[in-house]
């Protein structure tokens, strides 16, 4: 993919041979990878064009294959031999915990995606204003708002993809396990609708303590008889965004350009990122290695006291589960090239659960990156061995939660 000028952001599809608009402002990124920011576009398959008018507005998509298509020598509305055309505005995704400090922003950005047909946003109050604020942007999803209970069912039918943020932010000198009461209720309760209703759907965690309350789901969904693990999935992505603009302000690289995994869980010391394994090739001091682990490790600390009882991470966590449900969504759109790090059922290790970078396609996880826990550093396999105690025990806490 190449990127031409600033301003409003456009794509043309060597695939389709049209301009779709919808898409980021932020999309510069390195036509060699197929990684960038939380869109996730292949970029061998399309090009960015980036018009002078505001996000959605003035310039129409004609005007825009008038003038950019003939100078890339691309013929609008024919398709290269033996390519499908990608669906468009196909699928459908409900957000559980719409109105909260996350829920908002990660409405706003699912909003934004071209892949998305409705927008189903519930909460147990304060959602339609959101839903109504939201359904005048002008991109193709209808987005329509749930409250209570009551309506809670109405919201899952028939959906793809569900996330759910809901649940109370961390305080001050709070840690993800004194969330656990609170947010393991909810979780459950939420879960079991899905079973309900949407049983093959696509479900990101995003609720903490997600090292227990991914058991919890896994739990409920076992009781209800419809639990696939490749369709569950703990969403670390925010650990992998920090690991990486981290380590590229330290290192002077280009964002773009870093790439590397972060494995464990989804606090504290449970988090690894795995330096060892950067792209492109960086050296590392072992004070550095430490003092980036961490970072990345206290970033939500970080987050938190910075905001100093005003709330948590939430913008930041809505644009990487974002990027986590576009990922979802090329993926069961047919795309062959989608990797992502979550917590999900694993083999990789002797827990049970186990975030790791996965494969993922239509029916959820295809393969496991187990290339990635290969020829670890001495730093990194004492750091991974030293989690795991910990890791357990956050796993057997939900497991013995939903089993009660």
């Amino acid at each position: 993919m190449a990127t031409i000028s600033t301003g409003s952001v456009a794509s043309y599809s060597s695939q389709t041979g049209f301009v779709t608009k919808y898409r980021p402002l932020s999309m510069h990124f390195n036509a060699s990878k197929t990684h960038m920011n939380f869109i996730d576009l292949k970029a061998s398959s399309s090009i960015c064009i980036q018009s002078d008018a505001s996000l959605l507005g003035k310039g129409s998509i004609a005007a825009l294959q008038a003038s950019y298509l003939p100078k890339l020598k691309f013929k609008p509305g024919r398709l290269p031999a033996k390519q499908s055309q990608p669906r468009a505005s196909a699928f459908k995704v409900a957000v559980l915990g719409a109105a909260g400090g996350i829920g908002q922003p990660l409405g706003l950005l699912i909003k934004m995606s071209p892949l998305v047909s409705h927008l189903n946003l519930y909460d147990i109050a304060n959602v339609k204003g959101v839903a109504a604020d939201l359904s005048h942007c002008n991109t193709p999803s209808q987005v329509i708002g749930f409250t209570g209970a009551s309506e809670l069912a109405n919201c899952l039918r028939g959906v793809d993809v569900v996330v759910i943020p809901a649940g109370v932010p961390r305080k001050p000198g709070m840690t993800r396990e004194d969330l656990f009461n609170i947010n393991a209720s909810i979780v459950k309760t939420l879960v079991e609708a899905v079973a309900n209703n949407c049983p093959d759907a696509f479900i990101h965690i995003v609720s903490n303590p997600v090292n227990s309350t991914v058991p919890i789901a896994a739990e409920v969904l076992k009781q209800k008889g419809v639990y696939d693990p490749k369709k569950l999935f703990g969403v670390t992505t925010l650990d992998v965004v920090r690991a990486n603009t981290f380590v590229s302000r330290k290192k002077n690289l280009r964002l773009v350009d870093v790439d590397f995994p972060v494995i464990g869980g989804h606090s504290g010391i449970t988090i690894l990122p795995l330096l060892s394994k950067i792209k492109p090739f960086v050296v590392f001091t072992d004070e550095e290695v430490s003092e980036l682990t961490l970072k990345v490790q206290n970033g939500g600390t970080e987050v938190v006291e910075a905001k100093a009882g005003a709330g948590s991470a939430t913008l930041s966590m809505a644009y990487a589960a974002a990027r986590f449900v576009e990922s979802s969504l090329r993926a069961l759109d047919g795309d062959s090239d989608v990797y992502e790090c979550a917590f999900v059922q694993s083999d990789l290790t002797d827990l049970p659960f186990f975030a790791s970078r996965v494969k993922l396609g239509r029916n959820g996880i295809e393969a496991f990156m187990s290339a990635d826990l290969l020829n670890l550093t001495n730093y990194e396999a004492k750091a991974l061995e030293a989690l795991k105690p910990e890791l357990k025990a956050s796993i057997e806490k939900g497991m013995a939660f939903a089993q009660k």
